[in-house]
């Protein structure tokens, strides 16, 4: 018995170091507003959750093709408003609720491998702008259907506008290549997703900072960006695994929380509905 009982123990030892191994360490990355955010002074340190960031293929061809910005080499769209919203959001996951989190995100990409598969929840930025290939949306097809979830955030308009790509249909191209056969339906106000932690029946256009501080205006990409949109997928058992935050950027509501000039109203709900769908992703 001590024999089995010993060997049983050091399968177990075996199979949590495997996981370990699996998962790929905590590394910086270029972005496209920040080139030396600083690591907060715990970033080391294990917690039980973190937040991922999902690195995409875009349109602008990276990271196959990547073309020069600003004299650089483009560090794709997946990296708006990156890492400053991240850490300053996992502080708030840290203050508002007892979730045992890093004070870093982990950045994560759909490369066959299987490391997505250590971190429940990913976010995805600009997805007006990804443009995933076969192998890549096979993967977060798998990702989700094994109870992971997904958020993106931060694309406006249904139309092009001013040239520029049609952003919910570049979405939607991509979208439809992970699940061709499940619709994206409006989450109603009564949905579970929304009174995990907070009720947030009243839910109001959370704008983008740059182009408020430039316009005035809370909304992007014309008429069609107008109006803000909760939308989701859903599983064969009814979880939302896919939320759609669409003509809003719940980002920069995290990423300017200590900008005197960003409303705090706008930045106090981007905390409350991102967490309201860590606390949703955890407990259904």
């Amino acid at each position: 018995m001590r024999l089995r009982t010993a060997f049983a123990v050091g399968l177990l030892g075996l199979a949590a170091w495997s996981v370990l191994r699996a998962q790929k360490p905590f590394k910086e990355w270029p972005a496209i507003e920040y080139a030396d955010f600083p690591l907060p002074g715990d970033y080391r340190d294990r917690h039980e959750w973190t937040r991922a960031r999902l690195r995409y293929t875009d349109v602008y061809g990276y990271p196959d093709h990547c073309c020069l910005y600003y004299g650089r080499s483009f560090p794709g769209y997946w990296t708006m408003d990156f890492p400053r919203s991240d850490r300053h959001l996992l502080e708030g996951v840290r203050r508002l609720t007892r979730i045992d989190t890093k004070s870093v995100e982990q950045v994560v990409t759909l490369d066959g491998s299987d490391d997505v598969y250590n971190w429940p929840m990913l976010y995805a930025v600009e997805v007006g702008h990804w443009q995933l290939g076969d192998s890549e949306a096979s993967q977060l097809r798998d990702f989700l259907l094994r109870g992971g979830f997904l958020m993106v955030d931060d694309f406006h308009g249904e139309v092009p506008y001013h040239g520029v790509y049609n952003e919910w249909q570049v979405f939607l191209t991509s979208m439809n290549k992970v699940f061709p056969d499940r619709l994206i339906e409006d989450i109603s106000d009564r949905d579970p997703i929304f009174h995990t932690l907070w009720d947030l029946d009243d839910r109001f256009q959370v704008p983008g900072s740059a182009n408020y501080f430039e316009t005035g205006l809370t909304y992007e990409a014309g008429e069609t960006g107008k109006v803000p949109h909760w939308r989701g997928i859903r599983d064969d058992k009814g979880r939302v695994m896919v939320a759609i935050c669409h003509n809003m950027d719940l980002g920069d509501g995290w990423e300017n929380s200590d900008d005197p000039k960003y409303s705090e109203k706008w930045s106090n709900l981007a905390y409350r509905v991102g967490i309201n769908y860590f606390m949703y992703d955890l407990t259904h």
